[in-house]
This record gives C-alpha cells, sequence and structure tokens, in this order.
C-alpha cells in the first residue's frame, strides 16, 4: 500500500478516499493494528487498478492489466505492449541495459505508432520542462553508437559519470563533440566528447501525466 501511495502521489488521506475507507483506519492496517483482509486487498485491486496476485502474493507486477487473460489472447496482447519499467532514467549512473529486468516491470502501455521494442522509464527533474515535466514518462529505444545522429532530438544519454534527458545537437565546431541542451532555459548547456557516451537511447514519445487522487 505504501508503494501504491509513492507510486500514484497520494497522501494517506487521498489514497484512503479512493480506496473508500477511512483515513483512520487506513493508518491502522498500515501499523498492523488492523488485520488486511481479502476485502481490503479486492477493494484495492478494484479501485487502483492493480494485480491482485502481485498485492496478495508478490507475484505479477503491479499494473499489469492482463493478470485474467491468459492464453493466446496473452500473448498477442504481450506482444504489443511496452513495458513500464520502475526505473528513473535521471537518476543513478549504473548502465541501463542491464536495469531492464522483469522483476523492474511495473506495468505496461499499448499506444499507436509506439514499438513494441520501446522500452518506458521514469523521469524527474525539471531541465527538460515544459517538454517533459518533472515526474513525467518517457517511451525510449536502444540506438548503436555508430548510427547517424538525429541532431536535435531528444536521447537518454548514458556516459561513466551521468545519465541524463537531453536534445543532442551538433558541435558548432568539433565534431569531436557534442552539446546537450536543455528545454528549460535556466540550465545551461553540456559539452561532452561524443567517445565518452557509453550508450544512447532515442526518446520516442513523451507521456506527461498527472495522477489524480
Amino acid at each position: 500500500m505504501r508503494y501504491l501511495m509513492q507510486q500514484s502521489r497520494m497522501s494517506q488521506a487521498e489514497f484512503a478516499r479512493r480506496i473508500s475507507i477511512s483515513p483512520s483506519n487506513l493508518s491502522k492496517h498500515l501499523s498492523g493494528r488492523l488485520p488486511v483482509t481479502e476485502g481490503l486487498v479486492n477493494r484495492i485491486v478494484v479501485n487502483m487498478g492493480v494485480s491482485h496476485e502481485w498485492l496478495r502474493d508478490g507475484t505479477d507486477v503491479p499494473f499489469s492489466k492482463m493478470a485474467g487473460v491468459a492464453g493466446p489472447r496473452r500473448d498477442h496482447l504481450l506482444s504489443r505492449s511496452v513495458p513500464i519499467y520502475d526505473i528513473d532514467v535521471t537518476a543513478g549512473v549504473e548502465e541501463l541495459s542491464a536495469m531492464f529486468t522483469d522483476d523492474r516491470i511495473s506495468g505496461y502501455v499499448m499506444m499507436p505508432r509506439l514499438s513494441p521494442d520501446s522500452l518506458i522509464v521514469h523521469v524527474s527533474g525539471k531541465s527538460m520542462q515544459p517538454e517533459i515535466i518533472d515526474g513525467g514518462y518517457i517511451a525510449i529505444y536502444p540506438v548503436s553508437l555508430d548510427s547517424p545522429v538525429m541532431w536535435g532530438q531528444i536521447y537518454v544519454v548514458v556516459t561513466d559519470d551521468f545519465r541524463r534527458v537531453k536534445y543532442l545537437r551538433r558541435h558548432p565546431s568539433d565534431p569531436a563533440r557534442v552539446i546537450l541542451h536543455s528545454a528549460n532555459r535556466a540550465f545551461d548547456d553540456i559539452e561532452i566528447e561524443y567517445g565518452s557516451i557509453r550508450s544512447l537511447f532515442r526518446v520516442e514519445a513523451i507521456l506527461n501525466c498527472k495522477i489524480l487522487g
């Protein structure tokens, strides 16, 4: 329940209203003074749209919409769905490719024209506002460092020192360097050696959504 409140950015009172219980009873459930009953589990499943198996048993993924779908139809839906990973793409320096594991999947999205090979991740920070809001999501696709750069497009740039979401611009005088440009004018451009980039992910879609209580 604490995880769901964090992911949906709800206060304890807002979460209690969403699942139709009193804030005082929610506090008692969270502290262990009241048991978590099967009725409460079902209430959370219905009102939050989470997987019953994940909430009760810790299996499946939190926001799977296919928990009750089996067989060929489930396989067909999965093949067309883009996974959402519980990863903040701008936090830490770990190589992203190693982080896309099944246990980090928190749900799936189906969108027209979005490649099923894409990956959806979370973005924090204000450097790309208003293009990408603080707390928004982006769909990214890994590209080879040998591929032509689509100058002026938004990329996730991974180096030994950082992971950043920026416009990638051609350097005006040094072809060995590139410019990382922010949408927010309060942030200065960053110049780096192209050879320092360990991996690149092209941003294919921006999902600026605000979850309302």
